[in-house]
């Protein structure tokens, strides 16, 4: 059931993950190879819809973000929901995951796998639902630590960085706030947003990551290339350019500083969304919905 509350929609919930290096990002642009067309045909073609799906997203990513834990949304019709499964005794969501693997690997398209598929619960919205992002951006600054392997996801950096002081200059940051000195700017498009985290540290021995330098983001939104930005300002102190300060000091000036260098889209991946309890999404979709502003500060004098 949609949120307008009708019966001839079945809202979906698609889990996905992607490696972001041969896609112009998620959104859908004519003559480009996008995660959100290649979806958007594969799902066209399975449910043998008359027109195109249409697919809402958590989050945007840009050309060479990767993905591991995206979340979005598309409104199927009932009765091509109900047909999926043909004549096995599959479940619509069962069937529906097998044959998007099937068709997206017939298509070439072994770069974006759908990893679950259900039935989303009443009220939820892929983007407007969620309460936070979490993204990760890896950095290799020794060159032992280059794997040619992984060079499509982790940034190679030439120089051996400071973490203690990237991530004393991060812990500065956390709250709401307006982060336009971070941001593109989009016409009409609020730049408040609550940093929940943003922490530097060295992976250990027998991690995943291991030496490697990991940033965590997580925040309930984020604005075009903030993620990118805030690593870029983090690289400076990182590498005694710029002192412990200085991100603090740009996120006061309340305007795009063209001394912050957005860190290539290649170590950026989108880790995971988080959202609430199946009640409060309704809720939190309305909430996010409206355009933020920040407090005033109580007159003085």
């Amino acid at each position: 059931m949609t949120d307008a509350g009708t019966t001839d929609l079945v809202r979906v919930r698609l889990d996905l993950a992607y490696d972001g290096a041969a896609f112009a990002g998620w959104a859908a642009q004519p003559g480009l190879r996008t995660v959100q067309g290649v979806l958007e045909e594969a799902l066209t073609t399975v449910l043998r819809l008359p027109v195109p799906a249409r697919l809402t997203v958590a989050g945007r990513t840009d050309a060479g973000v990767h993905a591991r834990g995206q979340v979005a949304h598309v409104d199927v019709p009932l009765s091509a929901w109900e047909a999926v499964p043909g004549r096995s005794a599959h479940r619509p969501e069962e069937a529906l995951l097998t044959r998007l693997t099937g068709v997206l690997g017939r298509a070439g398209a072994s770069d974006v796998v759908v990893t679950g598929v259900r039935v989303a619960p009443p009220g939820f919205d892929a983007r407007f639902s969620a309460v936070w992002r979490r993204y990760a951006y890896r950095i290799a600054d020794e060159p032992r630590r280059r794997d040619p392997l992984a060079r499509a996801h982790v940034l190679w950096h030439p120089r051996p960085l400071d973490v203690a002081a990237m991530a004393a200059a991060g812990a500065w940051l956390l709250g709401e706030h307006d982060f336009a000195a971070y941001c593109k700017p989009r016409e009409g498009a609020t730049t408040i947003r609550t940093l929940l985290d943003l922490h530097w540290r060295r992976a250990g021995e027998g991690e995943p990551d291991a030496g490697l330098v990991v940033a965590t983001v997580r925040a309930d939104a984020f604005c075009h290339s903030m993620v990118r930005a805030l690593v870029g300002a983090h690289l400076a102190v990182g590498e005694g350019r710029r002192g412990v300060e200085w991100p603090r000091e740009v996120l006061a000036a309340g305007r795009r500083d063209p001394a912050v260098t957005v860190a290539p889209a290649r170590g950026l991946t989108l880790e995971e969304v988080g959202y609430p309890d199946d009640v409060h999404l309704a809720a939190r979709a309305l909430e996010a919905r409206a355009v933020r502003t920040l407090p005033t500060p109580p007159a003085t004098g």
